[in-house]
């Protein structure tokens, strides 16, 4: 009976990534009709509404809010828009701490990716990290050296550190963002 188990949960294990990112792709699918399926009946002349046409509406939104943001009278707009999101009490937490997440994953920004790994010594042990700025300074405090930000995140997306680290007191490796993103974020259990 243990056999089959096992056996039972390695067919979860394996089918479960592969089905949460089916339905959240089915998800965001079924959002995009839902929300803009009503406009496009709305702005379509009678009977030219198709099923579907509210997720190809979906992908040409953000693809033109992706060639729009280079712009700079949006970016402006933008930047005025999360000037007035980051004066409210409750809503500046939640929407600067997307914001800087989303900041992370996109590519290109310079200074907005995680550079490198390196490890970070603690104790007779060594954490993995990801160096945020090279050159970073902590404003108010005055160093004597120049400080490296290294983030430390915890296993299983729970949340992590930033600590500032003199340069000497970090490691080097040869690991990739994405493959030591996976080691971290499995807890170890998923190694290159």
């Amino acid at each position: 009976m243990k056999g089959l188990g096992r056996i039972l949960l390695k067919g979860l294990l394996t089918i479960l990534p592969i089905g949460l990112t089916l339905y959240f792709i089915y998800w965001l699918g079924v959002a995009a009709e839902s929300l803009l399926s009503g406009t496009l009946q709305w702005l379509l002349p009678s009977g030219f509404y198709r099923p579907g046409m509210g997720l190809i509406a979906g992908f040409l939104v953000l693809f033109i809010v992706g060639l729009l943001v280079n712009a700079y009278v949006v970016r402006r707009v933008f930047g005025f828009g999360e000037s007035l999101l980051l004066r409210i009490p409750v809503v500046k937490t939640v929407f600067a701490a997307i914001r800087d997440l989303t900041g992370l994953m996109r590519g290109g920004d310079a200074g907005r990716e995680l550079e490198r790994v390196v490890l970070v010594s603690v104790g007779p042990g060594k954490v993995l990290g990801f160096v945020t700025q090279e050159n970073a300074m902590i404003p108010g405090v005055d160093t004597d050296e120049p400080l490296v930000a290294v983030y430390l995140p915890m296993s299983y997306q729970i949340g992590g550190y930033t600590l500032y680290l003199p340069r000497d007191r970090i490691e080097p490796t040869d690991l990739s963002v994405e493959a030591a993103m996976r080691i971290v974020l499995t807890g170890g259990l998923q190694n290159p």
